[in-house]
């Protein structure tokens, strides 16, 4: 799903603008698939973007700018997704009806779904067809995302003269990213933990049926570390990630883990708990994790313990073919999980 602002039918660049990072990703069709052009990421000031807000528009736009010079990007359409406070996601079950009259009603009724004024959103929807033949219901999924938010990013692209003609929601784009390299459909739990915020959409039988942002990510564990320790926060990133020894300051960390990554585990149950009171009949098989947080070390083999659920790294990779020539294996292992969101844009034309 996503708010197309083109008729266009090029695959665009997919930048996914994090409260710590950029992350560009841009393809190519290959046969019958995909390769990798190229892919990057750089690291963004703190409250650059907070919460999914833009706050120092021209500081992004360089970042986006030097970026797409540094990786020699010349597609000049380029998709992002949105998340927060100023996107909602709901499902809403509606009697069965054409899309003419079904824009027609969810433009005439929408505030009774959204909190938001309807004049100061974008709105879309999908039908998801979960209607039976003798149904005469089905699921719509909607969207709404304040337009104050959404131009402030369409504004500072086209500052840097780029063509933003996709806008998508990140739970979306990284459901995408999942339905085109698994190919399953069994059903999931997938959570993306960013800096400042984790995504979770749970997908049973390849519907999106448990979508939401929290307001809870990495750098709470990079905060504690480096008030806990003294550190800066270059060494508190390198410890996060086991990067850095700390064998005498060993029971500190685990305190500062344990103590945040409870707090994940918990929401990421809440969303677990709901999932399974609404379809007992078919429970989650596994939790893909994305995100820079997803690196955080021992957090699989913490989840699944507590979650009693297989947990693995999302490979956004998995079937879009690469030149180890070009781009170096260990790299692109290593940067995965945090190109999950960037990958599932950069699946999308502007046109679906």
């Amino acid at each position: 799903m996503n708010l197309s602002l083109g008729a266009q039918k090029d695959l665009v660049v997919g930048l996914d603008i994090g409260s710590h990072a950029i992350k560009a990703c841009q393809l190519k069709r290959s046969g019958k698939g995909y390769s990798i052009v190229t892919l990057g990421s750089t690291v963004l000031p703190e409250g650059a973007v907070e919460d999914g807000s833009l706050n120092e528009p021209e500081v992004v736009g360089k970042a986006i700018a030097d970026l797409f010079n540094n990786l020699k990007i010349r597609n000049r359409k380029v998709g992002i997704s949105i998340s927060g406070y100023s996107v909602i996601v709901k499902k809403v079950n509606l009697t069965v009806m054409d899309e003419k009259r079904l824009e027609e009603h969810i433009l005439a009724e929408a505030e009774q779904y959204i909190p938001f004024d309807i004049n100061d959103v974008y709105l879309d929807f999908q039908d998801l067809k979960t209607n039976t033949k003798e149904g005469e219901r089905t699921d719509v999924m909607l969207v709404a995302a304040k337009k104050e938010i959404v131009d402030d990013y369409l504004e500072m692209l086209r500052g840097i003269r780029l063509m933003p003609v996709v806008v998508d929601v990140d739970g979306f784009a990284l459901e995408n990213s999942y339905e085109y390299n698994y190919q399953t459909r069994e059903n999931v739990g997938l959570v993306d933990i960013g800096a400042s915020k984790m995504n979770i959409n749970l997908i049973s039988q390849g519907i999106s049926v448990v979508a939401r942002d929290i307001i809870v990510g990495s750098r709470q564990l990079t905060e504690q570390i480096v008030n806990v320790l003294d550190v800066n926060t270059e060494e508190a990133e390198a410890i996060k990630l086991g990067f850095l020894p700390i064998e005498e300051k060993k029971k500190a960390v685990e305190g500062i883990y344990t103590s945040v990554c409870t707090q994940w585990v918990l929401e990421i149950k809440k969303a677990i708990d709901l999932y399974h009171s609404n379809h007992p009949d078919h429970p989650l098989n596994r939790l893909i994790l994305s995100g820079g947080g997803a690196k955080v070390t021992g957090l699989l083999e913490f989840l699944s313990k507590e979650t009693e659920l297989p947990v693995t790294l999302f490979n956004p990779f998995a079937r879009i073919e690469s030149n180890p020539k070009k781009i170096d294996p260990a790299y692109l292992q290593g940067i995965a999980p945090e190109m999950a969101i960037a990958t599932g844009i950069a699946l999308r034309t502007s046109e679906i």
